[in-house]
């Protein structure tokens, strides 16, 4: 029997040796991701030995970023995409004019015609989705409103790299110099065509899948079968990716992408993000197995200063156009840094365009390997990329503490703190938020305190008085003046830290109010011993509201006036009485 399939060899290899390299990079203290790669080139068929089969790694490689832009989808909505829209947009569109402009300028030095710069630039100009989703996981930004930017961002990219894939092959005669028949309209009628089916698949997916997908993942849950749950979800990513492909000429992506955005909706969309992610992880890493393979180690040595240059333009040329643009539309730098570290790489469209234009004749195959070459490179120095920003971030946040507390100090050495009365609420999270929404239509004074910067942000541009921080310190809960509160609620989940809360409100202010929230018995010992007022456990709460539909009266346990009772009590029961 032959054992020596090529698929199986393939993935064999790739996660072997990937595995092996990733943890020789864990132990020297790099990202995994430079393993994943050198793996790649080591069965590449640069270097000796084995060589695995190019296309199928490819075709996996697909797999793990349909996987991954499906997982970012469900953590989306179409409100989330149109909010970013007015700096995604215009921002993605001038980052790219401004790396295709370097790249462009890179193939004049190189002496290559108007058409190979062209190409080789638009090739610098986008980011590989892969390497920034994965980047933006690691650190749970895609849910902040840097991860929507930059993810909205992407998603403008990409689009942009579809209409010139179909655009290029209409004006390759054109930029070549040659005589053609190019006009307006073998020109226009191409990208009209492309932006009628994107905005087909949009309309499709938005009138009709809206329907049909969480309808059929909720008939599916209801089967109580988690294999036949995780084969829909696995059938809806793929099946939708593939079908917009194949019908609307929209990239697997992108497809992807809308089928989570559809399904985010469904409250169903978090089982559905953690059925995918064992099998998303290992496909993202045969992606990067198959960038390695692309590699020839040797262009390092032919070429070293063009591709010192390429990779300058992809690491710092696109970073900082996209950093001047984000901060010329008003947001903070913290913003525009992470969207500058997140674009400083290029990937998958970058291959695709470099393949096209060296099959049109319009760019050297000199010029392809210095695309690929530049790729793993910008991927490698990626993840530095971001440790560089978690410093800055550090610092930026260390001055910004500093400052807030010589303010503060200022402030209580010119007035001193007067009674407030307030109540104090600590967590802005499922309970939190509708407490808050209660307690402003009541017209409360109130005081936030949450640990997650975009919420503490939203909050205050909503009105609110936020502090950002753990309410366990006890400056936070200075600063919130609970020695003048009326009143604490503590919305946390967490009742260990929310016992260190309340023990340290409670020294501060023994007259004060405290309702804490708890999910065990053992949680409200817990709670109450540390001084809380009353522990509020929600699984009483619930089994309550659902003996008082029932009509049952919860102290006494009379049945006597409930009619569903009475109607469904068996018929012995009256016997046995």
């Amino acid at each position: 029997m032959e054992h020596n399939t090529p698929l199986i060899s393939t993935i064999v290899a790739g996660l072997v040796l990937a595995f092996a390299f990733g943890v020789a990079a864990q132990r020297l203290k790099i990202s995994p991701l430079v393993g994943y790669l050198l793996a790649g080139v080591v069965i590449g068929p640069f270097t000796p030995g084995y060589v695995a089969d190019q296309s199928l790694a490819n075709e996996l490689a697909e797999i793990g970023v349909i996987l991954l832009m499906f997982g970012v989808g469900l953590h989306f909505s179409l409100k989330d995409l149109l909010e970013v829209r007015a700096i995604a947009i215009p921002g993605a569109v001038v980052q790219i004019g401004a790396a295709t402009v370097l790249g462009a300028g890179l193939g004049h030095a190189l002496g290559w015609p108007f058409g190979a710069g062209l190409v080789f630039g638009l090739a610098l100009s986008v980011a590989s989705t892969v390497v920034l989703l994965r980047a933006l996981q690691e650190r749970r930004l895609v849910d902040s409103e840097r991860g929507r930017i930059a993810v909205g961002w992407l998603i403008v990219e990409d689009i942009a790299m579809v209409l010139t894939l179909v655009l290029l092959p209409a004006v390759a005669g054109l930029l070549k110099g040659e005589a053609t028949t190019a006009n307006w309209e073998t020109v226009l009628w191409p990208v009209a065509m492309t932006l009628g089916k994107v905005f087909a698949f949009m309309v499709f997916m938005l009138v009709v899948g809206r329907r049909i997908i969480p309808w059929m993942l909720h008939y599916v849950a209801h089967t109580g079968s988690r294999e036949l749950f995780r084969l829909a979800v696995l059938a809806i990513s793929l099946g939708v990716a593939f079908g917009a492909a194949v019908l609307f000429d929209v990239s697997l992506a992108l497809g992807a992408f809308f089928a989570g955005m559809i399904l985010s909706e469904s409250e169903l969309s978090h089982r559905a993000a953690n059925e995918t992610l064992p099998l998303r992880d290992a496909f993202a890493v045969l992606f990067f197995v198959s960038v390695g393979m692309l590699v020839d180690p040797g262009i390092v040595v032919r070429e070293p200063l063009p591709l010192l240059v390429t990779v300058l333009i992809i690491v710092f040329g696109k970073s900082i156009a996209a950093f001047f643009i984000v901060r010329l539309f008003g947001h903070p730098n913290m913003t525009a840094l992470t969207i500058s570290a997140s674009l400083a790489q290029i990937g998958e469209f970058s291959f695709i365009l470099a393949g096209l234009g060296v099959s049109l004749g319009l760019m050297p195959e000199r010029g392809r390997d210095l695309v690929l070459a530049g790729a793993i490179i910008s991927i490698m120095l990626n993840p530095m990329m971001f440790v560089l920003l978690d410093r800055v971030s550090a610092k930026i946040a260390a001055a910004a503490e500093v400052a807030k507390q010589a303010a503060k100090e200022a402030a209580a050495a010119a007035m001193p703190a007067q009674p407030r009365g307030h109540i104090v609420l600590v967590g802005h999270g499922r309970v939190g938020s509708n407490v808050s929404t209660a307690l402003r239509r009541a017209g409360a004074d109130m005081v936030v305190i949450e640990n997650d910067d975009e919420r503490v942000a939203r909050l205050q541009r909503e009105g609110f008085t936020a502090i950002n921080g753990n309410a366990a310190a006890q400056e936070i809960l200075d600063e919130a003046e609970v020695a003048q509160a009326h009143g604490l609620l503590v919305a946390i989940p967490n009742a260990f830290e929310g016992g260190q809360i309340v023990a340290k409100a409670r020294a501060v202010n023994p007259g004060l109010l405290i309702i804490a929230r708890a999910h065990s018995a053992e949680e409200v010992t817990h709670l109450r011993s540390n001084g809380a007022n009353l522990v509020i456990m929600g699984e009483d709460e619930i089994a309550r509201a659902m003996i008082a539909r029932l009509g049952v009266d919860a102290v006494s346990g009379d049945a006597a006036a409930s009619p569903i009772i009475s109607a469904t009590a068996p018929a012995s029961a009256g016997a046995v009485a």
